[in-house]
Order: structure tokens, then sequence, then C-alpha cells
């Protein structure tokens, strides 16, 4: 990995760090690469059961690194090229596909200001515990463009169509307390305790039933896009498979003998 991104992996946890705090963590090119590596690394290691996807500084990523993205601008219209928002195809939706669809839970430790796709990591994260101190910018509009790195299809899952069209068509900025009120907070800590507590919430989940929660990480998104009938089957076939678990067996094993279950993960 660059240095843009640090990667760790520890007890069946693997923690993803966007790396560049003198620019707010604003995605570069290099950033970009680093991050689509590292999440997709993740994903696929069956020795990672969660991951933790957080930042250095006081940002946790404010998006598009605008210098380089001026600069691109400038060469694409130099060239008559088209190359500059290809970074969607080619970074972000990579990366918003590996985090939403590996089978294991991620959390985003929000430690500061998350604009533009910087708000899309969040949102793309099963869980969010974010600092007291943090604020959240739906900044597409603002610099003339659409949304991307996933939020329009994750936002108004998460606040509702109404609200989400609200956000993205007048893009502001918003603080912790109201993203809770949204539902796009899972957890507001005091801004000191923002690390140990989302590591805490990390490091439960990847002592938990790994294959349970790649059901319901499945389950969730397949009953966003399908009928109350086609959700039940996928239900049953999901119940299926982590009723094979071993770490279903040891769960039911633990609760009679009143023990707390050690799950394998498998």
């Amino acid at each position: 990995m660059a240095d843009s991104v640090l990667y760790d992996v520890s007890d069946g946890l693997a923690t993803i760090t966007i790396n560049r705090p003198e620019a707010m963590n604003a995605l570069s090119t290099g950033a970009k690469v680093a991050l689509r590596e590292a999440v997709v690394t993740a994903g696929d290691d069956p020795a990672v059961r969660a991951v933790l996807l957080t930042a250095t500084g006081r940002a946790f990523c404010v998006g598009q690194d605008l210098k380089e993205h001026i600069a691109q601008l400038a060469e694409d219209r130099k060239t008559g090229g088209r190359t500059t928002m290809s970074t969607v195809r080619e970074h972000y939706n990579p990366i918003v596909r590996a985090l939403t669809g590996m089978p294991k839970p991620v959390v985003a430790g929000v430690n500061g200001v998350a604009a533009g796709a910087g708000m899309g990591l969040a949102l793309a994260a099963d869980y969010r515990v974010v600092a007291d101190t943090a604020k959240f910018t739906t900044s597409f509009a603002g610099v003339a463009l659409t949304a991307d790195s996933g939020v329009s299809w994750t936002l108004p899952r998460l606040v509702g169509p109404s609200r989400a069209a609200d956000l993205l068509l007048f893009p502001r900025s918003f603080g912790a307390q109201e993203a809770l009120d949204l539902g796009i907070a899972n957890k507001v800590v005091p801004a000191d305790d923002l690390a140990a507590e989302a590591l805490a919430v990390a490091r439960t989940l990847a002592g938990g039933p790994t294959v349970a929660y790649a059901a319901i990480k499945e389950s969730l998104a397949f009953a966003a896009a399908h009928s109350l009938d086609e959700t039940l089957d996928k239900e049953d076939e999901l119940q299926s498979r982590a009723g094979a678990s071993e770490d279903h067996t040891i769960a039911v094993e633990a609760f009679i003998a009143k023990e707390k279950p050690k799950y394998l993960g498998r």
C-alpha cells in the first residue's frame, strides 16, 4: 500500500486508514488507487472478519483532491480528452462495490469532516461511529456535479428519498447530532474517544459470527430492491447458510451452557 493509505490486519480486523492529513485526506489519484487496493484486499482475505475505515488528522475525507482535479480538467481541455471523470468508473465505483459487497462488516470511524466522495465512503460502511465534532457535507451540486461514490443509492436508504433530494439539491454541511437524527450516524462519541470507540465496535464485529453478518449484509441489500415474497425466499436461503455454520452450533451450545460464545468466523 502507498503511504497515503495505511493497512493493518490484527486479530481478524483490517484497519484501513486514509493518511493525507496535510490535504484533509483529499483523494488524489494515488490515494484512490491505494484505497481501492486496500479495500479489495480486505474483502478477499479470509483472515479478515471485519474492516475499520478511518483517517488521520482532523478530517475523515474531503472527497476529490480539487487541486489535482483542476489540473486534469485543464489537460483535458488542452488535449480534447475526457479522462478526468473516468475516476468514478476506475476508482470510486470499485471501492464502493468492495465496501458494500464484501461478506464482512465495515465500520467507518468518522473523525472529522466527510465531504462529497468522503461522505460516500462513510455511507458505504455498515456502521458509522462519528466524532461529535465531525461534519458531513453534500458538496456535489456545489461544484456543479451529481452524486457519485454510491451516495445516490446509500443516502436515500438512510434518510429517505425526500431528505436525500433536499441534501443533494441544496448542498450544505451538518453536524454529528443531525447525522444521528437523520440515521446517518449510528453512534456519536466525544472526539477524543473516537479512535477507541470505533476500534471497540470493529473488534466486537471481528470476533462475532462472520457468516451471519455476511448474510445480514446480503439480505439488507437484496431487500432494498426486491419484493416481500422475493425477500422471504432470500431469507430462507441465507438462514440455511447461517444455520449450517460452525458459529451457529457454537452459539446454541453456549446459550444452553450459559456461556459466552467464542466464534470462529465460519
